[in-house]
């Protein structure tokens, strides 16, 4: 059987709320402002690219959507819009030079991590598929179907896409363009509940874009320590971890008894130096903690 809707991207509000970016530090307000100013980048390299889908996102995304680009038109077209934005000389981008060379492994490297993220899950169910035939159901005027489209392309700059399913989010916009032209849809026997959603549902989808329109122009914030790019921190970060497991794993290995009849030998070894490096890192957090109360007092 072959499976069209997949249930394991929506994320619970606690999810959301003591997400990965939290655990770096980066607060919401911060984490709101550089999504926002990624999709803004994803649309416009998108429009440049001339790829109806909108450096790694929209690679990977040209990809699935079988419109690919070459990794050096999509990091031309990022290094352009950087000088744009930054208000920089515009330089051509040597596809020869160390620049081009490290730019275009940090591209294929945050591609892998994305994917890693992801679960290697990338299909999706976009809301725009739902629209036209909810307002055609609906006998709306021809002006909300725009309007309504807009919006679901707003809605991608937040959270929505993983906090409801797309027949929601549909909802949702054809809910807030209804009000806008003020055009009046039936109520008497709720609309949504044909489409499979909730009124709670669909005034948290209409709150979460009245909050967007209300933001600033999003402006990048840079967030990465030590002037580390994302997968250079990431990667960092690898090296610690393995690391510390290659110190663990000899202290292991001399404490542990060996039965030499036993066939798991090897893996005792391995599971007792995980438990060491799991006991260590639980002692690094209370500390952390410790040191982080102290500091803020």
């Amino acid at each position: 059987m072959i499976y069209t809707v997949i249930d394991t991207f929506y994320l619970t509000d606690e999810q959301l709320k003591n997400s990965p970016s939290r655990k770096d530090d980066i607060d919401e307000a911060t984490e709101t402002n550089l999504r926002i100013y990624g999709c803004d980048l994803i649309q416009e390299s998108g429009i440049l690219l001339r790829l109806r889908v909108a450096a790694s996102c929209v690679w990977l995304a040209s990809k699935l959507e079988e419109s690919p680009r070459k990794a050096r038109q999509v990091l031309i077209v990022f290094h352009r819009m950087e000088c744009r934005r930054e208000n920089l000389p515009i330089v051509h981008l040597d596809p020869f030079s160390k620049k081009y060379a490290e730019l275009k492994t940090d591209l294929s490297r945050t591609e892998q991590h994305i994917l890693k993220e992801m679960g290697f899950i990338c299909h999706v169910e976009h809301p725009h598929k739902f629209i036209s035939n909810y307002l055609a159901t609906l006998k709306t005027p021809p002006e909300l179907t725009q309007e309504a489209w807009n919006l679901a392309n707003d809605s991608l700059r937040t959270t929505l896409c993983v906090q409801f399913k797309s027949e929601v989010v549909a909802c949702g916009v054809v809910y807030a363009a209804a009000r806008r032209f003020r055009v009046p849809l039936p109520e008497n026997e709720p609309w949504w509940e044909v489409f499979d959603a909730e009124k709670s549902a669909i005034d948290e989808v209409c709150r979460v874009l009245a909050h967007l329109y209300s933001l600033p122009k999003a402006q990048y914030i840079p967030v990465c320590k030590d002037g580390d790019s994302f997968t250079s921190s990431n990667k960092s970060r690898e090296i610690h971890k393995l690391r510390q497991f290659q110190n663990f794993a000899p202290k292991a290995a001399a404490s542990a008894t060996i039965n030499p009849d036993s066939g798991g030998s090897k893996n005792s070894v391995v599971k007792q130096a995980l438990d060491m490096l799991k006991e260590s890192k639980k002692g690094e957090g209370r500390e952390e903690h410790v040191c982080g109360c102290g500091g803020r007092g």
